[in-house]
């Protein structure tokens, strides 16, 4: 199958570091390609260069003749005279555009709320990213590029987009993204990027990080911290709560051999036992509290009563809007209730992570900005926790270490902020949108301190696989005033959204139609990577008879090449019957 975009031998460098290596690989038609790795390994610089918005230094890029490319960016370019309506839809007024199921359904889900004549330029940040969405999705482009789509959408809405990316006729798809459960729903290939090179692994985000732990347990001199974060979180994707729906549906032995024996990842009754000797019987205790914001104003809670006690590990989820951040503003004492009572233990060591990262002085460096603050923390299994050790397991090593803090990027920044939190020891962590920024490697770092960590938490994210990782119950704010505890998880909450709101008969039509284009884009999806791994055996079968050749004269040798080949025929003929069963079903 002939790729739409080839790299040969692309090599891009930043400054003294090399980003991208002599990398070869190209897109085919049917890819789903989900981009991961660190922050700064070059994931952005890949984007730009499969786009040509940069050319490499060395070596070349290439697309198919008349390919248009999608590519959404990390920063919009929008011209101040433009407006929303001339951005997404060419000027054209509703009953145009409204008349198009898709149009409809990109426009109702990503920009609710923003009004189409207004300038596209002026918006907020949030706002603009969801307007360059939109912009990219109706393109009507062959491959769509995109870095971080997840950015500022909500729960609900990032389901709707996994949903949309596999039911929409694009030929291909290349996303980087943080959003593990995101990358699990829409993608079929994964991609790392490290150390100047790009390993590719067969599969979405579940798959992926068995593979590599798989070559992880194979590698010479692999370090023990990192294979042991890695193990953790395979018994997590493996074992995952109830309301998870995306596990891994294959078997790689020695993974799952690694991973036999692994506990869960928190010991919740220690962790509570801990927390309640920490901080006492009592939290928070909201007693009839209304909260109103706004002008006019917006009744966020309605007389609401609410228990929170020591060792709690509590998801907070809603739409944009249902005032999320207000309520953890409201616990961490920032803001007032209207009426009622919000009553705080005595004990109270409250560290709140907030969205903004002003708070952090920019004129210090990184190792004084964390050693003034305190140099031991410990965790609930009585581990102490060095700063040196904390610096070291978030990335800040080497030079960054004298680094003015006004010089780091948002994600290091960041991290930052949270590693400053640990070292202060609170006993209550009130977490908004930690995620923000973050690469997937830091991501099971922070989870892997939440496991051990001691107190109450409370997290407002709308990243589905961090919010079911760290926390063990979820409530959400339903508007009205509402604050409800949701005992089925994100899947309870994403249902009850769905019945709340009840499709018109054309909407009904629309969705019915859109979803057995889903079901088609899946079938050609499946039935592309099963042809891309039947060309594989066939050159492996190909190679294997050259060798059996070679080898007439050695018994011993050709007897293990026939019992190879023996395993490769059967694995072909297994792929054969997948491809027609899907065949079936596709016609």
């Amino acid at each position: 199958m002939a790729n739409l975009i080839n790299l040969e031998k692309a090599t891009v460098g930043y400054g003294t570091r090399t980003l991208l290596d002599g990398v070869s690989l190209g897109v085919a038609d049917g890819d789903a390609i989900g981009v991961v790795g660190r922050n700064g390994d070059g994931k952005t610089t890949l984007l730009k260069v499969l786009t040509g918005t940069q050319a490499p230094d060395s070596g070349r890029a290439t697309h198919t003749s008349g390919l248009s490319v999608g590519y959404l960016r990390q920063s919009d370019d929008f011209t101040p005279s433009e407006t929303v309506r001339d951005v997404i839809v060419g000027g054209r007024p509703d009953h145009i555009w409204a008349a198009e199921p898709d149009t409809r359904a990109v426009v109702e889900h990503l920009l609710a709320g923003v009004h189409l004549d207004a300038a596209a330029a002026a918006l907020s940040g949030g706002e603009r990213r969801r307007v360059a969405l939109a912009e990219v999705l109706l393109g009507g482009h062959d491959v769509l590029v995109l870095d971080e789509p997840t950015n500022h959408l909500d729960v609900e809405v990032i389901g709707w987009l996994a949903g949309h990316l596999s039911a929409r006729p694009a030929r291909a798809l290349v996303v980087v993204s943080h959003d593990r459960w995101f990358l699990d729903a829409v993608c079929t290939s994964t991609w790392e990027v490290h150390d100047g090179v790009i390993d590719a692994y067969e599969g979405g985000y579940a798959a992926f990080v068995l593979a590599r732990a798989e070559r992880m347990r194979t590698a010479a001199g692999t370090e023990a911290r990192r294979r042991n974060l890695m193990r953790k979180e395979l018994a997590w994707l493996r074992r995952g709560p109830p309301a998870r729906t995306s596990k891994p549906k294959f078997r790689i032995q020695a993974a799952n051999e690694l991973i036999a024996n692994e506990p869960p990842p928190r010991d919740s009754l220690m962790l509570q036992r801990f927390a309640t000797s920490r901080l006492g019987k009592d939290v928070f205790d909201l007693h009839r509290v209304t909260l109103t914001v706004g002008d006019p104003p917006r009744t966020l809670l309605d007389r609401i009563d609410w228990s929170i006690g020591p060792g709690a590990r509590i998801g907070l989820v809603g739409v944009n809007g249902t005032g999320k951040t207000s309520v953890l503003r409201l616990l961490a004492g920032e803001m007032s209730p209207t009426s009622g009572r919000v009553k705080r233990g005595v004990t109270l060591r409250i560290g709140y992570l907030s969205q903004a990262l002003a708070e952090l002085d920019g004129s210090a460096r990184v190792l004084d900005a964390v050693e003034n603050r305190r140099r031991v923390t410990e965790l609930a299994e009585g581990r102490e926790v060095t700063a040196d050790t904390l610096l070291k397991d978030f990335g800040f090593t080497g030079d960054k270490l004298t680094t003015r803090l006004s010089e780091l990027s948002g994600g290091e920044r960041r991290r930052l902020q949270f590693l400053r939190l640990l070292l202060d020891e609170p006993n209550v962590l009130l977490l908004d949108e930690p995620t923000n920024d973050l690469d997937i490697e830091t991501l099971t770092v922070i989870e892997d301190y939440l496991d051990g960590w001691p107190g109450t938490l409370i997290v407002v994210t709308h990243d589905r696989y961090f919010l079911e990782r760290v926390s063990d119950v979820t409530y959400a704010l339903t508007g009205g005033g509402r604050c409800e505890l949701l005992p089925g998880g994100i899947e309870q909450y994403l249902a009850g959204r769905a019945a709340a709101a009840p499709p018109e008969p054309a909407r009904a039509e629309a969705k019915s139609a859109e979803s057995s284009a889903a079901r088609d884009r899946r079938t050609g999806k499946e039935m592309a990577r099963i042809e891309n791994q039947l060309a594989k055996l066939d050159d492996r079968i190909a190679a294997l008879h050259e060798s059996m050749a070679d080898a007439a004269a050695d018994h011993v040798r050709a007897g293990e090449l026939n019992a190879e080949l023996g395993e490769l025929l059967s694995r072909k003929q297994s792929l054969e019957e997948d491809w027609l069963t899907l065949a079936e079903d596709a016609g």
